[in-house]
């Protein structure tokens, strides 16, 4: 599931330029403790989160603020991709995407995903472009 925290407010394009960046510098996924002993995970590891549709990589942060079998995540740094993992489905009657039910598979992990590596990429080149005031 995904969602949001008090500091940053959707994804961070005004809050991450504030202080507020202090409280979270990377989006993480929160994860169960059963369910990270289960896979070998200790808290601050990578791990990948994949879905049918793409696969992204965080840092775990062992909580039993989740549920059992429920990962959470925010989508409040665009390198984190939070969307690439999420399906094109939508609720029937209101369009909103189902960006809570997504089922995703968690293992360990080493390096970010190729979509990560991509946009850290991109981004670097579109930094080299802009002119430093």
């Amino acid at each position: 599931t995904t969602g949001r925290i008090l500091s940053q407010y959707n994804v961070g394009a005004q809050t991450r330029r504030t202080e507020n960046v202090r409280w979270l510098e990377e989006d993480v996924l929160e994860i169960h403790p059963a369910d990270a002993e289960m896979r070998g995970i200790r808290n601050g590891d990578w791990v990948s989160i994949r879905s049918r549709i793409g696969e992204i990589t965080l840092r775990a942060d062992i909580s039993e603020r989740v549920a059992v079998g429920v990962v959470y995540t925010t989508f409040h740094h665009p390198m984190t991709g939070t969307n690439v993992v999420t399906t094109e489905l939508s609720d029937w009657a209101t369009e909103c995407p189902e960006y809570k039910v997504t089922a995703v598979e968690i293992s360990p992990a080493n390096h970010r995903s190729a979509w990560q590596e991509k946009f850290i990429s991109r981004r670097d080149q579109q930094i080299d472009l802009l002119p430093v005031e």
